[in-house]
């Protein structure tokens, strides 16, 4: 059992499809099909079922899967171990990024990194913070920076870097702009305009209202910020938006409630080395606080 033919699987297993395992991996489905074949001989059990257009784990398969993800985060472990003794900066760096983090607060670090590490190859992917999270946990990620959860899981090792004072906005032509001193049981005869159901914001906003016996009233939803600051701008509802991203078509709305902060900062899994590279951004980061 070698670890081509392990990748291959968790690859395959990953996205349920040899074919796109195989752009993944910049190899054909032929070959894809061989490591996994070969896998399955050494094993003598069979991993997947073809059922259609779908390919699903079996029993067998589903038993391997975490235990092929910690033999491959163990070699690669060592790998980066054994390489960061040279000292050398260099080699694949496996970054992910909130799009809200990736437009406002990492570019001028960002480009201090590659200017002075350009053999740094950066592997950098945009994804929601709870999407980021679990690819670190897989070990697919050495780091993400996200908006921090409340709680986390032990394995998990985070850093508040920057922190973010949310507000209650409207747009200049929305009736409460009006008013700009409410209560929260104003806010729920009109919609929101929210990100999703699981992330930070969202439960915030639910929690405050459920805290005086209110149901949300939520319009639209999208994990994109900048789309929620536009759409609210033109009047569709109103938001709990960051202050960093309030502008002048926004208009600040006084609900007598605490202040929402929202802890932004990096993570890695607490059981992996980091890469120099890896240490090396988080080195830049905690001087950027």
């Amino acid at each position: 059992m070698d670890t081509a033919g392990l990748h291959a699987f968790v690859t395959v297993a990953d996205t349920g499809s040899f074919s796109q395992a195989a752009q993944l991996l910049f190899l054909t489905q032929s070959a894809v099909s061989k490591r996994i074949a070969l896998l399955e001989s050494q094993l003598d059990c069979r991993l997947f079922d073809r059922v259609g257009r779908q390919v699903l784990l079996t029993e067998a398969g589903q038993a391997l899967l975490p235990k092929a993800r910690d033999i491959l985060a163990s070699m690669e472990d060592a790998e980066r171990m054994l390489g960061n003794l040279s000292g050398h900066i260099g080699g694949r760096l496996a970054l992910a990024t909130s799009h809200h983090i990736s437009l406002h607060r990492l570019p001028p670090l960002l480009k201090r990194f590659v200017d002075h590490y350009p053999e740094v190859e950066l592997d950098l992917r945009f994804a929601a913070s709870e999407v980021a999270y679990e690819g670190v946990l897989r070990g697919d990620l050495e780091l993400a920076l996200i908006t921090l959860a409340p709680e986390h899981d032990d394995r998990i090792c985070a850093c508040t870097i920057w922190t973010d004072r949310l507000q209650y906005v409207v747009g200049r032509n929305h009736p409460l702009a009006q008013s700009p001193q409410l209560d929260l049981s104003a806010l729920t005869r009109y919609p929101a305009l929210l990100p999703g159901a699981d992330t930070f914001t969202h439960q915030r906003v639910r929690q405050q209202l459920a805290g005086q016996g209110l149901e949300l009233n939520l319009g639209m939803s999208t994990d994109y910020l900048d789309t929620i600051r536009m759409m609210v701008r033109i009047g569709l509802g109103w938001s709990l938006l960051p202050e960093t991203m309030i502008d002048d078509q926004l208009v600040r709305l006084d609900t007598g409630t605490e202040p929402i902060y929202r802890p932004l900062g990096y993570i890695h899994h607490r059981n992996r080395t980091l890469s120099n590279a890896a240490c090396e951004l988080v080195r830049l980061l905690e001087t950027d606080v």
